[in-house]
């Protein structure tokens, strides 16, 4: 996965922050709907092997598995933990409003064990950046 960057910093051991445009749904023409509520810059650290400078726009790229392997955490297993606790509750017969109830609770564990997860991945396997042109 390739992102467009610029190089803000340059650090020690070929490393250097860059800030990344950070990309919305509406397609980034934010002056259309104002709603976006999040700063549209990103700051992260990057190998810097080919000697880029200060205020270069660059590519950077990152494996494209960890983050789509990142993103179906996120999006995915809090929904499987909803489902699954709400097909619990209904197969040992509770109510609807209790599956209803449940499945929310399961959604609530779910979204706690990616958190979890994502937290104990990231210190062991941090997702990195090289600057490629």
């Amino acid at each position: 996965m390739t992102q467009d960057a610029i190089v803000t910093k340059i650090l020690p051991n070929e490393m250097a922050e860059v800030a990344v445009a950070r990309t919305t749904a509406c397609g980034g023409n934010c002056g259309s709907c104002e709603a976006c509520i999040f700063q549209s810059e990103l700051k992260t650290v990057a190998r810097n092997r080919i000697g880029a400078r200060v205020g270069q726009k660059v590519v950077i790229a990152s494996k494209s598995s960890t983050i789509f392997g990142a993103a179906l955490l996120v999006y995915v297993m809090p929904l499987l933990f909803f489902i699954a606790a709400y097909a619990a509750a209904y197969l040992l017969g509770a109510r609807e409003g209790l599956c209803i109830a449940v499945s929310f609770i399961g959604l609530l564990v779910g979204a706690a064990v990616m958190v979890m997860s994502q937290r104990m991945k990231r210190e062991k396997e941090p997702i990195t950046f090289d600057i490629v042109s």
